[in-house]
């Protein structure tokens, strides 16, 4: 007599669930960016040999992290229907601000404490006017990339500043401060990846698995519902400056750690854009109450990946300006369409 093996069957309801959540899968706005990225990084792997070697793949990792770092931050804005024009004379302020601090003789740990401390600072003004100051974040921001970028010319006089032991520095805090932005973790990994990797972890924990990251949300799906239930409203927003204002700050030290020169005229200028589109085409609505930071990281990628990629097949600085900016309007136009047709 042969022994009858049990069969499991999928119960009805258990298959309605999991097409419920494959289905959900599939129109997740995540899902089509990380196609995107397949799609793109196969085309540019048939097109150039060099595209996949991982001395490229490293690169880009490294081109990229400064946008992702200050796109995190910008994730955080943007669900709270806010943004912020002002990530670029931030960037440039604070890394300028720690250099001349390094070249004065100042102790390493507490000129990068300063400088990240002057970008919560700027985020806390630009958080504070927009909600209690009642100016919309976009005008607010946008003064404040004029101010923050004229205080950086007068505090430098518009010259260059270089961190280098010739103008101060000393010898061992420069050997430290150079490892942050050149040097490589395990004589591999660029340390400015792993800077970026961390800041998207400890920004995707706290967005979606804290009840900050819940307020964040509440308050940009609906400030008034927020507010009946209890949440301070203009605190969270300007909490959500606060942060950009940080990252912004840790990316403008990182990138003078790795090219120890900058001008105040011209570091970060233009920055904005690529941050928000990074932002945008990774989900986050310009609406609010909507993004999460995986999607931010493929958006990043998607930008990184097509810049590298256009080097790569010596394509001309003036076009790849061209081809940015056309992903940034089709990023924008994609959340308009998607926004109205959620609205139906």
């Amino acid at each position: 007599m042969t022994e009858q093996v049990p069969t499991t069957r999928i119960q009805p309801g258990e298959q309605l669930a999991l097409s419920d959540r494959v289905r959900k899968i599939l129109s997740a706005r995540e899902t089509g960016v990380f196609i995107a990225l397949l799609l793109m990084c196969l085309i540019l792997w048939q097109s150039t040999p060099a595209f996949m070697t991982v001395r490229n793949l490293l690169n880009i990792g490294r081109q990229i992290s400064l946008l992702g770092i200050m796109a995190v931050g910008m994730t955080f804005v943007l669900i709270t229907s806010e943004v912020d024009l002002s990530v670029g004379s931030i960037y440039a302020f604070t890394g300028l601000i720690t250099g001349m601090l390094i070249i004065s003789g100042w102790n390493l740990a507490a000129a990068i404490t300063t400088g990240l401390l002057a970008g919560s600072v700027i985020g806390f003004i630009n958080g504070f006017v927009s909600t209690y100051g009642k100016l919309p974040s976009f005008i607010t921001t946008l003064g404040m990339m004029s101010v923050i970028r004229g205080a950086a010319l007068v505090i430098t006089d518009g010259q260059p500043v270089t961190i280098n032991e010739a103008s101060g520095a000393n010898p061992a805090a420069l050997e430290t401060f150079y490892y942050l932005g050149q040097g490589r973790l395990f004589d591999l990994i660029p340390m400015q990846l792993i800077f970026f990797v961390i800041v998207a972890i400890l920004g995707w924990f706290l967005l979606s698995r804290t009840v900050f990251g819940f307020r964040i949300y509440a308050v940009g799906g609906s400030p008034k519902a927020a507010r009946v239930s209890g949440i301070k409203v203009y605190n969270i927003k300007i909490w959500a400056f606060i942060i950009m204002g940080t990252l912004c700050a840790l990316a403008g030290i990182l990138s003078l750690a790795f090219l120890p020169s900058g001008q105040a005229g011209r570091t970060g200028v233009g920055l904005e854009l690529d941050v928000i589109a990074a932002a945008i085409v990774g989900g986050a609505s310009l609406g609010g109450g909507e993004g999460t930071i995986p999607g931010t990281v493929l958006g990043v990628l998607i930008i990184g990946v097509l810049r590298n990629g256009l080097v790569l097949l010596g394509i001309s600085p003036f076009w790849q300006e061209v081809v940015i900016g056309a992903i940034i309007i089709l990023a924008v136009g994609l959340d308009k369409w998607t926004s109205s047709r959620r609205g139906r």
